[in-house]
């Protein structure tokens, strides 16, 4: 596959860059009022690549933060991956044409899924899949719900729709630095042959490592965001694991 991809976060509320506590809006830490500054701080280290998530959109289901979204795109030299509230056909376009390399898709991928396989029939490396597990099934709507489908049959369904990876996190790891389920993600991407995404509570150095040498087992990349804006994690030192193992 290469190397590890180490995709750092920029969550946006109100404008702001935050992070939340397991998905919860009223567990937000702001980190910074100028998001495409944000982003040149990243592509300054390094990073090839973004992970921006929209999480007023998120709730709303439709785009609340495009402004700081369109700054990012405009300002970051590499790629930018970009979720929150994308669920329908409108949307996924606008972003494309606004310069995102990346949409993901989470709830309407479990509502609609005929609207990802378009989708990604139609933009060849583009669509994201949002797997969100809690306890194990897929949590929907900013994780306020939780469905009754497993991560693996949910994950399944899009074998053969042409999806460019699936993008799991773990909610109740989320935000906390309890360090990210590396054996959960791990087993998905052993289990399905879609590229997978590891996302949700990475807290050090250690789980980049050990998620890159899983690099051979299908597991494309990482999203770290709490560990970079508290110091943990240095995003250079990051990628400079990532591209080693």
């Amino acid at each position: 596959m290469g190397s590890l991809i180490v995709f750092p976060a920029i969550d946006l509320k109100g404008g702001q860059v935050v992070r939340l506590a397991e998905g919860d809006m009223d567990r937000a830490t702001v980190y910074g009022d100028d998001p495409a500054a944000q982003a040149m701080l990243f592509a300054g280290a390094g990073a090839e690549h973004l992970h921006v998530v929209d999480l007023d959109g998120a709730f709303a289901g439709a785009s609340v933060n495009g402004a700081a979204v369109k700054a990012i795109v405009s300002q970051f030299p590499g790629h930018v991956q970009l979720g929150g509230g994308i669920r329908n056909r409108e949307s996924i376009e606008r972003w494309f044409d606004l310069g995102v390399s990346r949409v993901v898709i989470g709830t309407a991928a479990l509502e609609n899924p005929e609207l990802v396989r378009e989708a990604a029939k139609d933009f060849p490396g583009g669509i994201v899949v949002a797997v969100d597990a809690r306890d194990g099934f897929v949590a929907t709507k900013g994780w306020a719900d939780v469905s009754t489908v497993t991560v693996t049959d949910m994950a399944r369904r899009f074998e053969d729709a042409g999806v460019a990876a699936l993008l799991f996190t773990d909610v109740g790891r989320d935000g906390l630095l309890k360090g990210c389920n590396v054996e959960a993600t791990v087993d998905l991407a052993r289990t399905v042959d879609i590229p997978v995404i590891a996302s949700g509570g990475v807290a050090g150095i250690g789980e980049i490592h050990v998620l890159a040498l899983h690099n051979r087992d299908g597991v494309e990349g990482v999203i770290t965001g709490r560990a970079l804006y508290d110091g943990r994690l240095d995003l250079a030192t990051a990628l400079a694991v990532a591209k080693a193992a």
